[in-house]
């Protein structure tokens, strides 16, 4: 039975969970910090309509990009991660 074609563990199962609701929470996190960055002057300054339109309008093409980014990079790190050193070998004292 190859890698692929095994059943998963409980345990594997609640990494995965884990790793995903990381990838989410980090994600939302970091995407609130940069929009609140881009964002922030034009909520807290009185400037003019052209700046405060440009940047809300970056905001909003960040926030996405910048999301789904994340989530990406850490559940594709995560899967990387996840395979063993070696082929064949899945336990590091084998």
């Amino acid at each position: 039975m190859t890698e692929h074609q095994r059943r998963r563990t409980q345990a594997d199962r609640d990494a995965i969970t884990v790793e995903i609701g990381y990838a989410l929470v980090s994600a939302a996190f970091a995407t609130a910090v940069v929009v609140g960055a881009v964002a922030g002057p034009a909520l807290l300054f009185d400037l003019p309509a052209p700046v405060e339109r440009s940047l809300k309008g970056a905001a909003v093409v960040i926030a996405p990009v910048l999301f789904l980014t994340r989530v990406v990079t850490v559940l594709v790190r995560f899967r990387r991660d996840a395979q063993p050193s070696q082929p064949g070998r899945t336990n590091p004292d084998s």
